[in-house]
């Protein structure tokens, strides 16, 4: 049986034409900068879920931007700006003819809705944990009238460069009155103590929406003067501005994205292009299965009691496969995994029509126990009596949901086993890709390739799994982070990470994973794992995983343990069997950080991780992954995870890990960092799916704050105990 399984990275899959058509965003009439098109930012805020890439060129600078919506309230951006005339590094074996690239985070957060009277207000923060080069703070404020959009701020930083103004705080506290304005080398660390402080600006605009519909015309004044920017530290590169308005036309392509020209400060002609997608808004068009009708008495007869026909239309029709069919007395009893309808609801309605269908009278209730790796997860009773009156209508005031019990956690339902179809073997092919931005080997270092996997049964709860994968194009030649490598410049940590070039590039086949892996439940609300063999691409090592997780709940508890060897990349089964010092051990002295080991031939690795997704009103479908424990590379500290998910089914997240490692210590990026979104599969194609493709990036790959990447997350596992991943979606 073919299964469908995506690694961490970029699952490559054909959309859907109803998904593609339903990928679009009504863009806000007033956004100065939040797009790129201009400099200053605006109070506006986008439609919860809207999604937003952007690219903008001139001779300056080359600006690239992902936004997000994630609530209401907040607005989220990652920036690439990119200096065409510097290098990333004047050591050509560091970094070779890459161009400088600064990477910066901005969060925008609304104060006041627009009314009658009051104008849309938002205050932000721009490159946090950046370098410092666009760092900067904002209020602006935003009010339309009829067709023409005005806005008003006051900017810090990049954002307040021409001091127009006296920055309103410094009267009220002299440390406001100066800002500290060297850049960072490493770039990562939130820099608090600069916000609000130094020259601050008055900033303005205006939009004009034309009685022609696509175009739209805008104009500024900029609070920057450009009188620090990048490029004048470079000989013979300045930065002149000969006015501060800026001018700007944008014109909406379809319903899909902008395109933008703008001139600036009066000698600087800026192009972008901005696509545009909302995460809450997508919907799938399904060429599904019609819902099975209930049968009447005189159709029954030749139906009941066939079934391995039951546990085909249980399969096919209401996505419970790996199926067994018991009876207890007067109740069929029904233990299966659910592989197609994230909806819960939709599964259990056609599986209790597809049994009232199949069953003669003496069965009186239905159990349908959903399961995962031969554990039990939850328990829905279903009393037939009752659905089939509501079914059909014979009650006036019948309700289908009546006949179905809250859904609980699994008991010891047991009974006389009828028929099973629980299939031992699953293979499949998976497209896999992974990346990483902003590097100084090349703005984008990725690898594609392809993932053959396969998964044998040995009993219910018993799995031995593997996979080998074959890379098909990368570009990882360019990666120097190798022996004798440019970029170290301490041995802080062992070589856990920054050898990827080595297991992918120079080793363009090899086994990937291979596992025993033992699923149980030992109790009522507690789950467990073991496993051992070769766990990931560049470990192996035996480890267990507990969780607690209460039925229903918001919440849930885990920890993992492992003892771990890291695999020798030119040997599809060996591991190093000595730590390989890069320096001479002799010489070395403990408490000279360059002295650690190269490799990890053994080692430890493990945390305790919080779950948690919070019911308040301004974080709602959100979820919290906090970790605390011992990292790859024997660093110590805690890792925080914060994802969001939309009405489609799509999650956003973005997570941070920091540990006893100083910036210097974990190099270029100060700490761990990284984002990913979360597809469905059944948003992208035509069926429905409880799968999803996941897309993934670091702005730099390094040795600090690294997990291990395990094939099974029993957080995952157990998700029909309070859905997340497998959340309903929209559907026409």
């Amino acid at each position: 049986m073919m299964y469908k399984k995506f690694l961490s990275g970029l699952a490559i899959l054909p959309l859907s034409t109803s998904a593609l058509a339903q990928m679009t965003w009504q863009v806000s009439q007033t956004d100065f900068g939040g797009t790129g098109l201009m400099q200053m930012p605006s109070g506006r805020m986008a439609e919860e879920g809207e999604f937003n890439l952007g690219i903008n060129y001139n001779e300056d600078y080359y600006h690239y931007s992902a936004s997000i919506q994630l609530m209401s309230w907040l607005e989220s951006t990652i920036r690439y700006t990119r200096v065409p005339d510097v290098l990333y590094n004047q050591n050509e074996a560091y970094s070779g003819d890459t161009i400088y690239t600064d990477k910066g985070i901005d969060l925008k957060l609304r104060l006041l809705n627009e009314s009658y009277w009051l104008p849309e207000t938002s205050i932000g923060v721009r490159d946090i944990g950046g370098t410092g080069l666009f760092d900067g703070e904002f209020i602006a404020a935003t009010k339309r009238f009829g067709n023409l959009d005005l806005t008003l701020g006051i900017g810090w930083g990049y954002l307040g460069q021409r001091g127009n103004i006296t920055n309103p705080f410094c009267s009220a506290k002299d440390s406001f009155c100066d800002r500290n304005g060297g850049l960072k080398d490493t770039g990562g660390s939130v820099d608090y103590d600069k916000w609000f402080k130094g020259p601050s600006a008055i900033f303005g605009g205006i939009e004009y929406q034309t009685p022609y519909e696509p175009l739209r015309v805008k104009i500024e004044y900029d609070g920057n003067d450009y009188s620090e920017d990048f490029p004048l530290g470079t000989p013979g590169n300045t930065m002149p501005q000969h006015t501060p308005w800026n001018f700007g036309l944008n014109y909406r392509i379809n319903d899909w994205g902008d395109a933008k020209v703008s001139y600036q400060r009066g000698d600087t002609l800026t192009l972008g292009f901005n696509f545009y997608t909302n995460f809450n808004q997508l919907k799938a068009v399904w060429r599904d299965d019609a819902k099975p009708k209930l049968l009447t008495k005189q159709e029954k007869k030749d139906a009941e009691n066939n079934w391995q026909n039951v546990m085909n239309e249980l399969a096919n029709n209401a996505g419970y496969k790996q199926a067994e069919i018991s009876v207890d007395e007067d109740t069929l009893i029904v233990k299966a995994t659910q592989t197609k309808y994230r909806d819960r609801d939709e599964a259990l309605e056609r599986a209790a029509t597809i049994l009232a269908n199949n069953t003669s009278s003496n069965i009186k209730h239905f159990s349908i126990i959903e399961q995962q790796d031969g554990v039990e997860l939850t328990q829905t009773d279903i009393a037939k009596s009752v659905y089939i009156s509501s079914a059909t209508y014979m009650s006036i005031d019948g309700n289908i949901n009546d006949a179905f019990s809250e859904t609980k956690p699994a008991g010891t339902t047991d009974g006389s086993i009828l028929a099973n179809n629980k299939e031992k073997l699953t293979y499949g092919l998976s497209p896999t890709l992974k990346q990483s931005l902003g590097g100084p080997e090349s703005f984008y270092l990725f690898n594609f390739g392809i993932n053959a996997a396969s998964e044998y049964k040995l009993t219910d709860n018993i799995e031995l799994s593997g996979s080998i994968y074959f890379n098909l194009f990368d570009n990882y030649d360019k990666y120097n982070y190798v022996e004798n490598s440019p970029h170290i410049r301490n041995y802080s940590t062992p070589r856990v990470r920054t050898m990827f070039r080595a297991y992918v590039h120079d080793n363009p086949i090899r086994l990937n994973n291979l596992q025993l892996t033992w699923f149980e439940q030992p109790s009522t609300n507690i789950f467990t794992q073991v496993y051992g063999g070769y766990l990931e691409t560049m470990f192996a090592g035996v480890g267990t995983e507990i969780l607690y997780r209460q039925n229903n709940t918001n919440w849930a508890v885990g920890l993992d343990m492992n003892l771990i060897s890291q695999r020798d990349p030119d040997s599809w089964f060996g591991v190093y069997e000595d730590d390989y010092f890069f320096y001479d051990e002799a010489a070395c002295n403990s408490q000279v950080p360059s002295c650690q080991a190269y490799v990890l031939s053994k080692g430890t690795t493990g945390h305790v991780t919080g779950y948690y997704m919070p019911e308040w009103s301004l974080l709602q479908d959100t979820l919290f992954k906090v970790s605390f424990g011992q990292f790859l590379g024997g660093d110590v500290g805690t890792r925080v995870d914060f994802s969001k998910q939309f009405k489609s089914g799509v999650t956003v997240g973005a997570y941070a890990t920091f540990t006893d490692l100083t910036a210097e210590e974990y190099g270029e990026g100060s700490y761990n960092k990284g984002f990913y979104v979360s597809i469905p599969f059944d948003v992208m194609t035509i069926k429905p799916s409880t799968s999803r493709a996941n897309l993934a990036w670091q702005p730099i790959t390094r040795d600090g704050g690294q997990m291990l990447s395990k094939k099974h997350q029993l957080f995952n596992k157990t998700d029909a105990r309070s859905p997340w991943y497998q959340r309903p979606s929209s559907v026409e």
